[in-house]
């Protein structure tokens, strides 16, 4: 697909199929809009009568135009109240757009949409939108069905030749499609042996550096918190760390760290039926989009330089694996009781900060599908936050609005590390199920000393059961374009 921003308006543009965006309570035909009617015989008059159409956010209209007209479908998308429309209005609003068209298979697009804010983050955004929601995983099927009509030209109306902005939209997009690709693939697929291939490749692609730890690596730095879960595996750790380095001196250094568990079998806490233990190659969806994130940053090369790391394996069941009250020593020397072997990515993060830390970061995320009581808190479309430092965390939330991503600042209650506290050991790796969320954050902040650290729960948007908005259903590469935004600000 082919996307384009021009100058020409929607009054003289010709093609398969116009879409044309009507804030709520605004399809009054008047100025352009008037002449667009009058251009089509009044096909969108009566398009608005005969679907009662409002300009409801996300509500859709099309119809064919008559055969002598220079476009062959019309197509009205709702863009909500024009009081509150921002940079995500437009992506989504492209997003139902991409499909509408698609579903009408229409080969040549023209999207006339209110520019807002610049003219190129306008094009940036529908960009996104318009990839985000045509991509579709169809890697496993043995029937995908490659000669169905495709939409081939879009024409992004009355923006201007924005071609650097359409370029890092696709190249953003690029990480996030990697992202989705690694956590919608079953963990046959995706190992923690494939996961260290895909960053070789990130490697050799884009001229990252790259530093894989192998097991007896990770025994000599003491990772034993990590290496705890690792141990009932037939398949091997690996530590991964890749690292983007500018031309010249960096502007900052930053890391983004990812859980990686390939598999969480829930360890001998085993997930029963019905608990989900299906989906559970999706809780490696933190190192997905650490290292989709990494791609995309690799390409846009900004002046800073980056860490991207995730301590990969899997959490089974055998003989060898760890016993819920087993005592385990962290790389930092703190000892970790054992209650519950199913909370394992937070064991597997601390030794993971605790490396990371030692780079000597100007600030750090960590980004893992950690809690269910995070889903509870937030549901499927808003992460939650956790930061040690205020700035750091405005500063995930400007990044988190520019791209759509919604982030929800959580308290770092100290007091709830009450009940974390273990009469045997430093700590216990999971506290009451009240406030779950909250006590694995202040869990990951034991490993910690003095660096900014935000950390996010993706829990809950890592994965989605329906489409909604830019995301298909399935994996969503959350948060990959906030995390770029926030290495680009």
């Amino acid at each position: 697909m082919q996307i384009q921003a021009v100058e020409t308006t929607q009054l003289d543009w010709t093609g398969d199929a116009l879409a044309v965006g009507l804030f709520e309570g605004e399809t009054d035909l008047v100025g352009d809009l008037a002449a667009l009617n009058e251009k089509l015989d009044g096909t969108i008059a009566e398009l608005i009568e005969d679907y009662e159409f409002t300009g409801k956010s996300g509500a859709v209209a099309v119809t064919r135009v008559g055969s002598k007209s220079p476009i062959r479908k019309i197509i009205l998308v709702g863009l909500g109240d024009s009081t509150t429309i921002t940079l995500d209005t437009l992506r989504t609003s492209a997003a139902t757009i991409a499909r509408t068209a698609k579903q009408e298979k229409v080969k040549t697009l023209g999207i006339s949409l209110p520019a807002v804010e610049k003219a190129d983050l306008s094009a940036q955004v529908m960009t996104e939108g318009l990839h985000l929601a045509l991509h579709q995983d169809t890697r496993f099927k043995s029937d995908a069905d490659e000669q169905a009509a495709k939409l081939e030209t879009v024409h992004l109306l009355a923006l201007g030749d924005q071609p650097s902005a359409i370029q890092k939209a696709e190249t953003i997009v690029s990480g996030v499609i990697l992202a989705r690709e690694l956590v919608s693939a079953p963990a046959n697929e995706v190992t923690p042996i494939t996961l260290a291939e895909t960053a070789q490749k990130l490697a050799s692609d884009y001229g990252l550096d790259l530093e894989i730890l192998e097991q007896e690596d990770c025994e000599k730095l003491g990772m034993g918190a990590y290496l705890g879960v690792a141990k009932a595996s037939d398949l091997p750790p690996k530590f991964i760390h890749l690292t983007y380095k500018p031309q010249g001196t960096p502007r900052r250094k930053l890391a983004i760290v990812g859980k990686g568990l390939t598999f969480d079998s829930g360890g001998l806490n085993l997930k029963p039926s019905g608990s989900g233990i299906e989906t559970m190659k999706m809780d490696m969806g933190g190192a997905g989009a650490t290292f989709g994130a990494a791609k995309a940053i690799a390409q846009l090369k900004p002046d800073v330089e980056v860490h991207f790391i995730s301590a990969a394996t899997e959490n089974m069941i055998s003989g060898h694996a760890m016993h819920p009250g087993d005592i385990l020593k962290a790389s930092n020397g703190k000892t970790i009781e054992v209650n519950n072997t199913d909370a394992e990515g937070r064991l597997t993060l601390a030794d993971a900060l605790v490396f990371t830390e030692k780079l000597e970061v100007d600030a750090m995320v960590d980004l893992a599908t950690l809690t269910g009581a995070c889903v509870v808190a937030l549901g499927e479309e808003i992460g939650g936050m956790w930061s040690s430092d205020d700035g750091l965390a405005q500063e995930f939330q400007t990044a988190s609005n520019l791209a759509g991503e919604k982030l929800w600042q959580m308290p770092l209650e100290e007091k709830y590390f009450e009940g974390l506290k273990s009469p045997i050991a430093d700590m216990k790796n999971t506290g009451p199920r009240a406030g779950g969320s909250i006590t694995a954050a202040l869990f990951l902040k034991q490993f910690i000393e003095k660096t900014p650290w935000v950390h996010l729960d993706i829990a809950g948007t890592a994965w989605i059961d329906k489409d909604s908005g830019v995301n298909s259903a399935g994996a969503t590469g959350f948060p990959v374009r906030t995390l770029v935004n926030w290495v680009l600000s």
